[in-house]
């Protein structure tokens, strides 16, 4: 696969998670050892990641747009890319994605907010 493939690949599994309050199912897309940062504090690995997803609001949904990719080494992408996190109650967050996938897991995830 190609680097866009790649990532589409993970982020559609991703999202299918988040959308339907999985966060075990969202945890298992994260390496063992990911650095994980959120809104919130950073966390290493799973269960953090699963704590992040678990804490968030039942309707919450993300719809992401890949914006760069980069292939850093045969088994390692970077994506750069928006992400829209809807809510039923609240207005949409609107944040910036970095990622690092290592054979269709992710190593890394940072995001920020936009401007």
């Amino acid at each position: 696969m190609d680097e866009k493939e790649t990532l589409i690949d993970v982020l559609d599994r991703w999202k299918a998670a988040v959308d339907a309050h999985e966060p075990e199912r969202v945890a298992a897309l994260f390496t063992e050892d990911a650095i994980f940062q959120g809104l919130h504090p950073y966390s290493v690995g799973r269960p953090g990641v699963a704590e992040y997803y678990a804490s968030q609001p039942l309707g919450m949904t993300a719809r992401y747009r890949i914006l760069e990719t980069r292939r850093l080494a045969d088994d390692l992408v970077s994506g750069y890319l928006t992400v829209d996190f809807t809510f039923d109650d609240r207005p949409t967050v609107n944040v910036y994605l970095n990622v690092l996938v290592r054979r269709s897991k992710i190593e890394h995830y940072q995001v920020s907010r936009l401007a």
